[in-house]
């Protein structure tokens, strides 16, 4: 059933193969504009070179992380590569609550069930310009072995066909354009009716103006 939402702050799905560069995109968003916040995942898999526990990723063992989503303390969950990750419902609920604006990273699975608690969600999806700019870009990164890389590229295709269940599509050719195109999208949703009347209620009072949640 979805949640009645009535804040200030929107929820933003960024999905994209692994690859296409959407960490990098979302943490130059993230650093530029502060009144967004990047919602921490929990996940099964191990950390990578230079993560650290709380600020990539809630690290979690497998049997935690099945007890929690048992007790319903994930908004979203699914299985990717063979690992478990969840977004915690309480983190967004707080979040939502405060008025902020709140980034999820997570697959097209979840981006789904996302969409069913908040209907109002902005999905977007990160295209690689090409397969093979995909796979070059995988081997570069440097923190996958080859038959995991393989199979990232073979997953990547159907992934893809989810791109039109989303609201926008970039493609990240460049970088500075597709952040740009990012940055865009961000701004174009805080200017929704919805988001104005919440920020500026004292203001449409004064102007006569009724907000009509639905």
């Amino acid at each position: 059933m979805p949640i009645a939402n009535a804040s200030s702050g929107s929820v933003f799905m960024v999905v994209a193969p692994s690859g296409a560069g959407k960490s990098t995109l979302v943490n130059a968003l993230l650093a530029q504009d502060p009144a967004i916040k990047l919602s921490i995942s929990h996940t099964t898999r191990a950390p990578r070179p230079g993560e650290q526990n709380g600020r990539e990723y809630h690290f979690s063992t497998v049997e935690n992380f099945l007890e929690r989503r048992e007790n319903g303390e994930f908004l979203e969950s699914a299985e990717v590569h063979g690992n478990y990750y969840g977004t915690s419902r309480l983190q967004i609920a707080e979040q939502m609550h405060a008025g902020t604006d709140v980034l999820l990273e997570i697959d097209w699975q979840g981006a789904q069930q996302v969409k069913k608690q908040f209907p109002n969600a902005v999905g977007i999806f990160i295209l690689p310009p090409s397969i093979t700019a995909l796979e070059e870009r995988l081997k570069k990164r440097g923190q996958d072995d080859d038959h995991v890389i393989t199979r990232r590229i073979l997953a990547a295709g159907g992934e893809i066909a989810h791109a039109p269940e989303f609201e926008y599509v970039i493609i990240n050719h460049e970088f500075a354009m597709a952040l740009s195109e990012l940055t865009a999208i961000v701004q174009a949703t805080r200017c929704r009716f919805a988001q104005q009347a919440a920020r500026n209620a004292s203001l449409f009072a004064q102007l006569g103006i009724h907000a009509t949640l639905s």
